[in-house]
């Protein structure tokens, strides 16, 4: 169960993304324009889009998790955030909500960032087969995102 920190943390992290990723470069490209309004849309739909990430709607929530992703970090190649990316609150929502946005399995490492644990921690889990081995090495996102779930119930 989300708590009210979690959304306010969500709902701030993405006012800034969209601000800093989308208005921000469309004020310095047209710097008549008057942005006030689209800065306001922002702030509420950004609590909107909190809402639907953190509810009770799993597949809402995927969808709109992948329609940010792909808003947010276009490109020419499958998003593949840093570790660090992770522990931001967009980057944890993603992990539980939506999985890697662009691989089944993902290294030790990355499976840690994504947990939020170490290597080590990835690696006792795998062994005590809480979490599954990926067929071509590493963890499947799938039981990531399982245990997230799981930690989130308790």
């Amino acid at each position: 169960m989300a708590t009210t920190s979690d959304h306010v943390d969500l709902r701030d992290d993405l006012i800034r993304l969209v601000t800093s990723r989308l208005l921000d470069p469309l004020e310095i490209l047209l710097p008549q324009a008057d942005l006030a309004d689209l800065r306001d849309q922002v702030r509420i739909d950004a609590e909107m889009w909190a809402a639907q990430l953190l509810g009770e709607d799993g597949a809402l929530a995927k969808q709109v998790a992948i329609r940010l992703m792909a808003v947010l970090y276009p490109g020419d190649t499958p998003f593949d955030p840093p570790d660090r990316w992770w522990a931001t609150p967009l980057g944890r929502v993603t992990a539980r909500r939506a999985g890697h946005p662009s691989k089944e399995g993902v290294s030790l490492g990355v499976a840690g960032a994504m947990l939020g644990i170490t290597r080590q921690g990835v690696h006792d889990l795998v062994s005590r087969k809480k979490l599954l081995r990926h067929p071509d090495g590493g963890v499947t996102v799938d039981s990531i995102r399982a245990r997230l779930d799981q930690r989130r119930e308790l």
